[in-house]
């Protein structure tokens, strides 16, 4: 494994073949992505430039500075028809050498990602992150603001690495009465894409994944509550708020 670190900037390489589409084509493929963590929660992908196309590239003008990793040239993408403006960036004289002659693509500004043929969601599945869901009989309570919320004595527990556990509860045992529909939609790699409620007039405070991926199936139509936000007992023990990224 061939892992750098510089400041807070990780890289690593990836066996995967990874690709990118743009207006129905390849702009890139490779078997030699690396994967670099730009910010602690996931990483990005940088391509070889040799694994991409290169009249794809469209160099801007402008430049882009980062701390750690020095300044980039900044490209528009263009593939058939479609533009995707200021969406690449490469950093030739990076002070991190593994990341030159590689280039980052704008996650949203492509069409679609894939690892190996399977399409990926969000950002790339970081391969330090563990997702296990379990059935349990312990007792869930979920109050806000002293009102029960949700009650439960067959919650589904979520643990997901470097995060507190989620439980995930069966809506029979939700005051659904209390808890109205958001207009939030959030995306995650390893779930799929989760819908949300505002919570006796807390805005999304519960969400649930109503199709999730198929390796989070033992969640589907399950709802959580941010343990960050509301009074959670688990066999009648208040836990404590964790402080997370959400609190």
């Amino acid at each position: 494994m061939d892992v750098t670190n510089r400041g807070r900037v990780r890289v690593e390489r990836t066996a995967k073949r990874v690709r990118t589409y743009l207006g129905g084509r390849v702009v890139a493929d490779t078997t030699s992505a690396l994967l670099v963590w730009e910010v602690p929660y996931y990483p990005a992908y940088y391509i070889p430039v040799d694994d991409v196309d290169a009249s794809a590239l469209k160099p801007t003008g402008a430049t882009k500075h980062s701390p750690s990793r020095g300044d980039a040239v900044v490209y528009t993408v263009t593939s058939g028809t479609a533009e995707a403006k200021d969406a690449a960036l490469s950093y030739p004289e990076s002070p991190l050498e593994e990341i030159r002659g590689h280039v980052r693509f704008e996650w949203d500004a492509m069409d679609a990602w894939f690892e190996e043929d399977e399409e990926v969601f969000t950002h790339p599945r970081d391969p330090y992150t563990r997702v296990d869901i379990l059935p349990s009989q312990r007792h869930v309570r979920i109050e806000l603001g002293g009102v029960t919320v949700a009650d439960s004595r067959s919650p589904r527990i979520l643990f997901e690495t470097g995060l507190p556990p989620r439980y995930y509860l069966p809506k029979t045992d939700v005051r659904l009465d209390l808890l109205e529909p958001s207009d939030t939609v959030t995306h995650c790699p390893y779930k799929g894409s989760a819908e949300y409620w505002t919570v006796n007039g807390e805005k999304d405070l519960a969400w649930s994944y109503r199709t999730p991926l198929p390796e989070s199936q033992r969640v589907a139509g399950l709802i959580a509550f941010y343990d960050e936000k509301l009074d959670v007992y688990v066999d009648d023990v208040l836990q404590p708020r964790p402080k997370t990224k959400f609190s």
